[in-house]
């Protein structure tokens, strides 16, 4: 059996600009994708896989987070307000004494993807190496991220280390926002804001970065004509799986 982390952080604090007008009058991860919002969706993938409990950060509208997942039981929501918006790598150090000592997932609150063969928390579970890893990133490729234009993030090594795109470099995956993360990671990390990234780059030196492939479908939520592309894409792939 898979060891799952029993603990995830989910990122919410984020100020959705350019999801406006959508998210002038509530957070992003509140937006529904197909009825749903994205966040509720996150907690059921992370319910699913066993995770007990779940710290949320909150700054942009968070009363309108902390007041939709107040009742929800499982997983237990923990929240980990900022006054002042502490970006990634901030908001999950702020988080760290709600997160205990071992690994732990951190997912973004605005993601949305299908599972392929077998769920993806729980394929990152499996592929985690705490003796050779301070962090575990999902990485999708580029080609088949639907409504993702950019130039991607990582290069994905044959033995499964990751190594960040140069400048002007094109790089064939993209960060799918889901993780696993080891307090570790953030051993002499600043105070106040920062960006994961930066913790990122400084594992790749040590060698302790690694990525896993998505074997599933990924969708980039970025603007208002994002969400129509990507709720057009899983009608028709809910049609599809129908008709098969």
């Amino acid at each position: 059996m898979t060891a799952v982390p029993k603990r995830a952080m989910i990122l919410a604090a984020g100020l959705g600009e350019r999801m406006r007008p959508l998210s002038d009058s509530r957070p992003k991860p509140l937006i529904e994708v197909r009825g749903r919002a994205m966040i509720d969706s996150v907690l059921d993938r992370l319910d699913a896989a066993g995770v007990r409990e779940a710290v949320v950060n909150l700054h942009y509208l968070g009363h309108m987070i902390e007041a939709h997942l107040k009742d929800r039981a499982r997983p237990r929501v923990s929240f980990s307000p900022e006054a002042d918006r502490l970006e990634t790598g901030g908001g999950v150090r702020n988080a760290l004494p709600l997160l205990g000592k071992k690994a732990f997932f951190v997912i973004n609150g605005d993601i949305c993807w299908l599972d392929g063969c077998s769920p993806a928390l729980h394929r990152l579970a499996g592929a985690w190496d705490g003796g050779k890893m301070d962090a575990l990133l999902l990485a999708h490729p580029t080609a088949f991220a639907v409504g993702y234009e950019g130039r991607g993030d990582f290069i994905l090594g044959p033995g499964g280390q990751l190594r960040r795109r140069r400048e002007r470099e094109v790089a064939p995956f993209v960060f799918a926002g889901m993780q696993i993360l080891h307090p570790r990671l953030f051993d002499g990390a600043p105070d106040g804001a920062f960006s994961l990234n930066r913790l990122y780059d400084a594992a790749a030196e040590r060698g302790r970065l690694w990525g896993l492939r998505h074997d599933g479908e990924w969708f980039h939520v970025g603007t208002p004509e994002d969400l129509h592309e990507v709720e057009d894409e899983l009608h028709h792939l809910s049609v599809h799986s129908v008709h098969r």
